[in-house]
């Protein structure tokens, strides 16, 4: 699902114009990284938490030459799953079967 197929799905539901839909998804997720910006945790009952992880800067490799470089440190959005989404996702009417590879010859 994309973007565009969230706001579709949202003008299509609530009989809006896709130009306010636009609007409305745009808000909810600029007003959930304003708050990620803040250091504050985002906690949307029944679908997860979004939160801040702050790695730390270090040394790291470059696999293809071997050489040593400086990784600075970074701040990154974590998502957790909620309990309601974890146990949808885990139902057994709604978990794909994985195709078997086709054999090779």
């Amino acid at each position: 699902m994309t973007k565009a197929d969230l706001i579709d799905g949202l003008a299509n539901k609530l009989g809006m114009g896709k130009g306010e839909a636009e609007r409305a998804v745009n808000i909810v997720l600029d007003d959930i990284i304003n708050a990620l910006k803040q250091g504050e945790r985002v906690n949307i009952s029944g679908f997860g938490t979004f939160s801040v992880s702050a790695r730390q800067a270090r040394t790291g490799r470059n696999p293809k030459t071997g050489e040593s470089i400086a990784i600075s440190a970074s701040r990154s959005a974590k998502f957790k799953p909620g309990k309601q989404l974890k146990d949808s996702l885990n139902t057994s009417e709604s978990i794909p079967q994985p195709s078997s590879p086709s054999p090779s010859e």
